[in-house]
């Protein structure tokens, strides 16, 4: 991946970060203001939800941001785990904001409560339009760009479209038993709170566990590496390949790979051909760095 193409990527995965950033804190205000005035206990939850992903954006921004920093002494591999740990605290917090949410709905259930207004059905459709959207643009960004920071962002706000949905049936349920005098139906409105935070909770689950597994220096699939083997199997002089292994490293991959070469050729031109090797799977935008051993050939290997 050249500096050029870094450049290029930091910019769109930035550039989706602030759109988390920005149209959250506008769906948090609407939510959270129409949830009070509309004594919607779901709208409010579903506002504390939409809150905490501009604090899961700010975390992606700070990822990215350190991802782009070049290796150093103590980073030869480079910083792209950053947005692997920022994906981690993203899917932490989300977590904690469905338990917070799971709480408050227990509680009121417990309490008097009044029949929402019929604002909290207008908000709430206008959230799950502009969530959907978000999702969309952030998850075809986050792929395209191989973004673990910004995927678990984006299923953020797929998890807020479902917290919506939960809602407004709730909102509706309640809305509705209040107008023709069944009481108990008022109560589907925390209820539906409740069903958000499980919602929460399952998705916090799935993108904490993939992150963690990701930042334990997962290696490739043998499927997913067959091209690169493909390819450093064409370079001249290489006769067979011990071993390729490529680990991903956030964004990117480093590859650790066994050529096996002439053993009666010089020093100098084994180096050659591992220096060849390299230069082919850089052509990768995706690899970061190439590791060449070179082995001597034997039929026995």
């Amino acid at each position: 991946m050249t500096q050029s193409d870094q450049d290029i990527r930091y910019k769109k995965v930035r550039f989706g970060a602030w759109v988390g950033i920005i149209g959250n804190i506008i769906l948090a205000a609407v939510k959270a203001v129409t949830g009070i005035m509309a004594n919607s206990r779901a709208l409010v939850a579903d506002a504390v939800h939409s809150a905490s992903d501009v604090v899961g954006s700010v975390a992606v921004l700070v990822g990215v941001r350190a991802a782009k920093m070049p290796p150093d002494e103590d980073h030869p591999y480079g910083h792209g785990k950053a947005e692997t740990i920022t994906a981690i605290i993203v899917a932490v917090l989300l977590f904690f904001v469905g338990l917070e949410i799971a709480i408050n709905a227990v509680k009121a259930l417990f309490e008097p409560i009044a029949v929402p207004g019929m604002a909290a059905i207008y908000a709430i459709i206008f959230s799950i339009i502009v969530k959907e959207l978000m999702f969309r643009y952030k998850i075809h960004l986050g792929k395209k760009y191989r973004s673990d920071a910004l995927i678990t962002d984006a299923w953020h706000h797929r998890s807020d479209v479902f917290s919506s949905v939960a809602a407004l049936i709730g909102i509706g349920a309640s809305i509705f038993g209040g107008n023709i005098g069944i009481d108990w139906l008022v109560y589907a409105d925390p209820a539906a709170g409740f069903f958000v935070a499980i919602l929460i909770g399952k998705m916090a689950w799935k993108l904490g566990s993939e992150a963690i597994h990701n930042a334990m220096d997962h290696v490739l699939h043998e499927e997913d590496t067959e091209a690169m083997l493909e390819e450093a199997e064409k370079v001249d002089g290489v006769l067979a390949i011990n071993e390729l292994l490529a680990r991903e490293h956030g964004h990117y991959v480093i590859v650790d790979i066994k050529v096996a070469v002439d053993p009666g050729i010089t020093v100098e031109d084994g180096h050659r051909i591992g220096k060849r090797v390299k230069d082919r799977l850089m052509e990768d935008e995706y690899v970061q760095d190439v590791r060449v051993h070179i082995n001597p050939y034997s039929e026995d290997k």
